[in-house]
């Protein structure tokens, strides 16, 4: 607190001083003889003359402004595929499987009505599945190719997913 104090002594102090009169500054003449000599580059910075009711104003050129190029945008995924979402399946409701899907790196096939260890997969190295109350996850892990198996009917259905 005594620190806070002082500071606020000093500035008070210092704030209370008689006003600061401007500098006198040498302005150049706009019309200087010619000389064999090069002309030197404008300053960016100048200043107006000083008078004793006003202070010296400092005026800065300004810079062009320019668009920043902007990145060009390129997927490496098709538009048709969904990306990391989760794709949810009811079975019971849905008349006609898509035979294939495309998904990101992370997205999950959920497959709602469907008895434990029914579903098959071909590639356990690119997707996990987990089986929970009916639902069926399969998470897909790695880039490639994915044939989902599900017994439907006498004849199995195939979904192929396209992972990338």
């Amino acid at each position: 607190m005594r620190r806070g104090l002082i500071a606020l002594a000093f500035f008070v102090s210092a704030c209370s001083a008689d006003p600061v009169s401007p500098l006198p500054i040498d302005v150049p003449i706009a019309s200087a003889p010619p000389s064999s000599a090069p002309a030197p580059a404008p300053s960016s910075v100048t200043a107006t003359s000083p008078s004793p009711s006003r202070t010296p104003t400092i005026v800065r050129p300004s810079k062009p402004r320019t668009k920043a190029p902007r990145p060009s945008v390129t997927t490496t995924r098709p538009r048709s595929c969904l990306g990391a979402v989760r794709y949810d399946i009811d079975l019971a409701q849905t008349e006609q499987l898509p035979r294939s899907l495309c998904f990101a790196a992370g997205a999950v096939l959920r497959l709602i009505g469907i008895g434990p260890g029914e579903v098959s997969i071909d590639r356990p190295d690119l997707a996990s599945s987990n089986y929970e109350a009916g639902v069926v996850d399969i998470r897909f892990l790695r880039a490639g190719t994915v044939a989902v198996t599900i017994p439907r009917t006498a004849e199995p259905e195939t979904i192929t997913v396209v992972v990338q």
